[in-house]
This record gives C-alpha cells, structure tokens and sequence, in this order.
C-alpha cells in the first residue's frame, strides 16, 4: 500500500489541514482520507515530510511558514491514520539566519538520518528561506539533532531569483535529499525563477552533491508545465533502476488548481552528471 501526506487548504484565507490519501500502487487509484487531525498548534501547520521504516511511519511538520519562529513537529503511527506527537526536533533559533524554519523532510544518506529543512532570518518583505541539514545524533529518528547549517544559498542556484530582485517572490524551500546508487546526494526542491509572470515561476529543480553537507550543483528545473503554470514540491523515490517524482502543479487547462502528478525517468542518466 502507498500512502501521500501533503497540505490541502486555500491560499485565500491561509488555512491548511493534512492531506491523506492510499493506493495499491503508486499510479493510482488513489483513495483520499480524512484529514489527519494533529494536537500541534501554529498558523501553517502543514508540508509533512514522513518516512517509513520499521513499520513506522515519521512525520516531520512545521507549523510556521510565514513569520518569525516555528517547529519541526515529530509524529509516529503505525498504520498511517492514527498519530501521535512526539517531542518537536527542532525549533527556530530568534535574531538568528535560522530566525523561522519549516519544510522539514527525512532522509537517510550513508546509513544516517537527516533532516533538510528552510529556514530564514527576520524578514519585512517576504520570507527568503535558504536550506538547512540537521543529523540525528542517535542511531533512530527521535535524535537529539545536530544542526550542520546551511547547505544550499540563493547564490547557488542560477535559476532562481536573488535576494535585490524588486519583483522578488520566495526562497527555496520543499527540500528532500536521497541517495544515488552512485554514493552521490541528490537535493530535490522547489525554486523560483527570476523571470515571468507570478504565478508561473515556481519549479522543482535537482542539485547534485558528492556529499551530503554539500557544496550542491544544480542542474536546472526538472520540469515544465508546458502551458502558463508552475510546480514545485515533490518527493523522490528511486526503486531499482526507476527514479519517481511525485510533485503537485497547477496549469491554466485547470483553472489553476494545484494537483499531483508523477514524472520518472531511469535513474542512470544520473551518472551522467559530472
């Protein structure tokens, strides 16, 4: 059985909730269930980042994304439908580079447990979040964490707008790290092109790095919606040969409603990539 958590709300009123839909396969059908109902307080409490292992599932969650401060929520469960919080794994530092986080999605690289996640210092225009690692100091998802600091700048990602554009829209952030059968990192996340229309400039893009604290190079936007649109925050999953990325898009053909979607391709054109 497969199972995707992702946000579902409306950006006219700012409300999320935690979407949670099953199928037998990961092309679907897929069933979509009640809202997962979490004890976490906060205005953006939404964007779980979860992984199975063990016969547990981890949900990391943030509960800010929009202002100053915020948590990485822990929650474990069994089955995928029943929850229980767990102690936050990281918070927000005040007046610090890490002054607001959120985004937070697990990753195992070389046998250790990451967190990628955005984070941002005060800001008075807009959040303009770069990306962040934090390592599990014990050998299981409950850490404590260690923060490894930035590993991902807007310096590093030509295609994505810079800190003095007037027409400036967001950071990067949806951040999830995976392994290459290579020993190589892949950083899958979500940019903002400096040019266009808003509404049209976000796109999931690839950086490649031989380790998994960097330095990152990327290698462009991934996809494009082939018609006014754009896409952004996805999940990778490589099964033998075959690299899946499940993304949600919005296009114009749909009146701009956000839905998923999956792309794949053969994950030795990796090796490819100097």
């Amino acid at each position: 059985m497969w199972h995707v958590f992702g946000s579902s709300g409306t950006v006219t009123t700012e409300t999320w909730r935690i979407l949670h839909a099953t199928a037998p396969d990961l092309y679907g059908p897929w069933t979509e269930h009640e809202p997962i109902e979490l004890p976490i307080n906060g205005t953006g409490v939404a964007a779980p980042g979860v992984i199975h292992e063990s016969g547990v599932f981890h949900m990391f969650i943030q509960t800010e994304f929009m202002k100053s401060g915020g948590r990485c929520e822990h929650a474990v469960s069994n089955d995928g439908f029943h929850w229980v919080v767990l102690s936050p794994a990281i918070l927000a530092i005040p007046d610090t580079e890490e002054d607001g986080i959120y985004d937070p999605h697990p990753a195992v690289i070389g046998g250790k447990r990451y967190l990628a996640y955005s984070a941002m210092p005060k800001f008075t225009r807009v959040p303009q979040p770069d990306i962040y690692l934090a390592r599990s100091q014990s050998d299981s998802w409950f850490g404590p964490w260690k923060r490894i600091g930035k590993i991902l700048d807007h310096n590093d990602v030509p295609h994505h707008n810079t800190r003095e554009d007037p027409d400036y829209e967001w950071g990067i952030e949806g951040a999830q790290l995976v392994e290459l059968p290579d020993g190589r990192v892949l950083l899958n996340a979500t940019c903002f092109l400096p040019n266009g229309l808003r509404g049209n400039r976000q796109r999931v893009f690839f950086a490649i790095a031989d380790e998994v604290s960097g330095p990152y190079v990327s290698i462009g936007p991934v996809l494009e919606p082939g018609q006014p649109g754009e896409n952004g925050h996805s999940t990778v999953m490589i099964e033998g040969s075959q690299l899946s990325l499940f993304y949600q898009s919005r296009v114009a053909a749909t009146d701009h409603r956000w839905r998923y979607g999956l792309a794949r391709c053969d994950v030795a054109l990796f090796s490819k990539v100097a």
